[in-house]
């Protein structure tokens, strides 16, 4: 991904923006699953994507200290969103996949806007570190989407979600 035609605001705001959507629908969908083992993992992604924004929005005010943080409704860079129908009727394990393409996005932007920052290696390795973070978000959601194919048409009512 070239982010040589995006301002480094756009750049920052559209990291926020990304771990927000990312932190709400990891919530919502801890809040609605069924399976006890499940839920905390979710909830823990939730609480990283959270950690994650609040670094975003610490760098964005100590690059922009005059600028106001306003979170665009759609941002000029490519992300990927999560996309969750109805949750009673959309199989968890699509729900998954879409996330592990989210994450792995979210990897391969936080690794190209790691780059513009080669003279500020601290928040360079910040971000790598990110970008590490949501690949490891990636294996998780496979893992559990591979479990989730092995046993959603089983009728297992912890693996659904809702009703």
């Amino acid at each position: 991904m070239d982010l040589s035609k995006y301002t480094l605001e756009e750049i920052i705001l559209a990291a926020i923006k990304s771990e927000i959507e990312a932190r709400d629908i990891y919530a919502k969908i801890a809040g609605v699953v069924k399976n006890p083992f499940l839920k905390p993992k979710l909830q823990f992604l939730s609480e990283e994507e959270e950690r994650h924004r609040k670094f975003f929005e610490h760098f964005f005010k100590e690059k922009f200290p005059d600028k106001k943080i306003i979170i665009p409704e759609k941002t000029p860079v490519p992300i990927p969103e999560i996309k969750m129908e109805e949750e009673e009727k959309t199989p968890i394990s699509k729900i998954f996949w879409h996330a592990m393409q989210a994450e792995k996005a979210a990897h391969d932007f936080y690794l190209n806007m790691a780059e513009i920052f080669d003279k500020e290696p601290e928040i360079k390795n910040t971000i790598l570190y990110i970008a590490t973070m949501e690949m490891g978000h990636y294996r998780l959601f496979e893992i559990e989407r591979e479990n989730a194919l092995k046993f959603e048409d089983e009728e297992i009512p912890m693996i659904h979600l809702g009703p």
